[in-house]
């Protein structure tokens, strides 16, 4: 399996190229934003491991560019940083895993395994439910043609249920997707979000299931995504 490694820091470049080659992938590296840019659009990757904190055009850029692109290449993204805006804002601009560094290096290639295992695969920039319309990459929210105000987390909850729009989705697979393996605090965060979403929303657009969990309404199901 080919792998695009894009890190700055050398020393943390070469370990994660000695390291993944000892697990047998083929592992390329690009020391900044631009150049994983070029080399992502250009080359056949199987898997992308991109840091946030890059020169030229930072990781969350270059993700975003990438997926307006359609270019469907898993990306596991790494930051130093800590805060769930950061990590949401990973999840908005298109990855599909982020680790926090420092990390630990088999959980690393667990989940490059577990994407590869998954794939690439095909996702809107644009989704469209109803009259609720989702720009992932812009991070913008419409209702009706109208503007809506929408934290990182509040995205990130939104996106989700809106690509999985008609199944019941449970709070706990929300919370697991949204939310990173290390929280700790109360699994309600999930319904203070939900009910802040259909605040902001209106009426009709995500309806509790009973013992079941959240989906958007049927009713405002729209003809598709783009």
């Amino acid at each position: 399996m080919r792998v695009l490694v894009v890190e700055d820091e050398v020393r943390q470049a070469a370990a994660l190229k000695r390291g993944l080659e000892a697990e047998g992938f083929a592992v390329d590296v690009a020391g900044n934003g631009s150049d994983g840019l070029w080399l992502a659009t250009e080359e056949p990757y199987d898997v992308i491991v991109l840091d946030v904190m890059l020169p030229g055009l930072n990781g969350y850029r270059v993700c975003a560019e990438l997926r307006s692109r359609q270019i469907w290449t898993p990306v596991l993204m790494l930051t130093a940083k800590d805060g769930e805006l950061d990590e949401a804002e990973a999840l908005d601009t298109g990855a599909d895993d982020f680790l926090s560094k420092p990390f630990s290096y088999v959980v690393l290639v667990a989940r490059l395994r577990a994407l590869l295992r998954r794939g690439a695969v095909s996702r809107p920039v644009v989704l469209r439910v109803g009259t609720v319309e989702l720009d992932v990459n812009a991070r913008r929210c419409r209702v009706d043609g109208r503007v809506v105000d929408l934290t990182g987390r509040e995205l990130a909850v939104l996106e989700y249920l809106l690509r999985r729009h008609g199944e019941v989705v449970p709070k706990p697979e929300i919370l697991r997707h949204v939310w990173d393996q290390a929280f700790e605090g109360d699994a309600n965060v999930v319904e203070v979000h939900v009910s802040a979403l259909r605040r902001k929303l209106g009426p009709g657009v995500i309806e509790t299931v009973r013992a079941g969990g959240y989906r958007v309404s049927p009713s405002r199901e729209a003809a598709g995504a783009t």
